[in-house]
């Protein structure tokens, strides 16, 4: 599987997903807002909401994949 990249990233926001870490974790839907480039090589960073709308940040590099949520389902159960 390839790595969770910037180009892949940019591709789920505004979207709800299943964050997938390289630790094993899961971050269960979370809404993605928008990616930090810092100064540094390998500085990116990805901003998400959690449930409670309180924004958190993540290293882009920590990141295995990200699934997609189904939207119909968060709005019947949401």
């Amino acid at each position: 599987m390839e790595s969770f990249s910037l180009n892949s990233a940019k591709s789920y926001i505004g979207k709800n997903v299943n964050l997938y870490l390289k630790d094993g974790a899961v971050i269960v839907n979370v809404q993605l807002i928008r990616l930090h480039r810092g100064v540094g090589k390998n500085s990116k960073q990805l901003e998400y909401y959690l449930a409670d709308r309180k924004s958190t940040r993540i290293p882009l590099k920590s990141v295995a994949y990200a699934k997609p949520l189904n939207p119909t389902l968060i709005k019947n159960f949401g």
